[in-house]
């Protein structure tokens, strides 16, 4: 796997404000993004158990689903994909790809895909399908958190230094942005800050921009999984010291999750076009509209340094 800073700056918006992109899109041509991250200790985990068949659960356009069926196929495990819904002939190019991978397809209908996690399906699943490892769907558990403190490592902040050399001015403040749809990716960060000492300066804050219309709901995941995996920290006598500021901006959802405007589309298409950083509109589009609009309404102080979080997404 490979991470790379790519940066750019805004010139076009409010003075002294830099934006860098973390490319996780970059890490791997199929089991990219915030995906590699959220799957790959829980891998770890049922491999040293020696399971060997892993089932999860997304719908019909699961970027979940598309890299656990890559990394079935890259690491040698079975998997099997509870899909939402019907699943329809031609497939479409995400199951195709799944498919192709060597992922079992079942679909579930829409009233019992509800019902996915309650004990009555999970005992079905298991009964049908034997010794198999039950990943939640979107990858989301605490295994997935953990895995996504990771990212943290990847942060480069001297990307900025030549900038800021040339001004004589240090940061007003940093921040890590990224796009939430079910907050898992956010929490690992947050959790990965709290016991970093790679800023020397100060701790970034972290912003997490809702992909989805559920107000307060990502706040309350995020709080969650941060309680969870502060329990597992100091079960195991792992110390945490940072203190790190984040919340959600559930301001730009465009509608609600998979949900785009006109206005949206053109910006994605605008920004590829200036920056050549592909994004798409379900996340990384949402994101990025964002954060340039706040920094057209000068929400962002002069010396800022943001990294935003290229959680992938991009099939093509």
């Amino acid at each position: 796997m490979r991470q790379n800073s790519t940066g750019f700056h805004i010139h076009s918006f409010r003075a002294g404000v830099c934006v860098a992109a973390l490319r996780l899109d970059q890490i791997h041509p199929t089991i990219h993004g915030n995906k590699w991250f959220k799957l790959k200790r829980n891998l770890d985990d049922f491999r040293a158990r020696g399971k060997h068949r892993v089932l999860s659960f997304g719908g019909a356009y699961s970027n979940h689903l598309y890299a656990l069926a890559a990394a079935g196929k890259a690491f040698g495990f079975e998997t099997i994909g509870v899909v939402r819904g019907e699943i329809v002939e031609p497939l479409n190019p995400i199951l195709a790809f799944a498919a192709a991978q060597g992922m079992q397809l079942v679909s579930m209908s829409r009233e019992e895909y509800r019902r996915k996690e309650s004990p009555e399906v999970i005992s079905r699943l298991l009964a049908r399908y034997g010794d198999v490892e039950i990943i939640p769907e979107g990858g989301s558990n605490l295994l997935a958190v953990e895995g996504c403190a990771e990212i943290v490592q990847y942060l480069d902040w001297s990307v900025f230094d030549e900038t800021y050399d040339s001004v004589g001015a240090e940061p007003a403040t940093r921040v890590v942005a990224l796009s939430c749809g079910t907050a898992t990716t956010l929490a690992g960060v947050v959790h990965g800050l709290q016991g970093s000492d790679e800023t020397n300066r100060q701790t970034p804050q972290v912003c997490g921009v809702a992909a989805l219309r559920a107000e307060g709901y990502l706040r309350s995941e995020a709080a969650k999984w941060l309680n969870l995996v502060s329990a597992e920290s100091c079960s195991t006598g792992a110390k945490k010291d940072a203190a790190v500021r984040w919340h959600v901006d559930e301001r730009y959802h465009f509608g609600g999750y998979a949900r785009r405007t006109a206005e949206l589309d053109a910006f994605v298409s605008e920004f590829e076009a200036v920056t050549r950083i592909p994004l798409e509109p379900v996340y990384t589009g949402k994101l990025f509209y964002a954060l340039c609009d706040q920094i057209a309404k000068g929400v962002y102080a002069p010396g800022c340094q943001i990294i935003a979080l290229h959680t992938g997404g991009i099939i093509r």
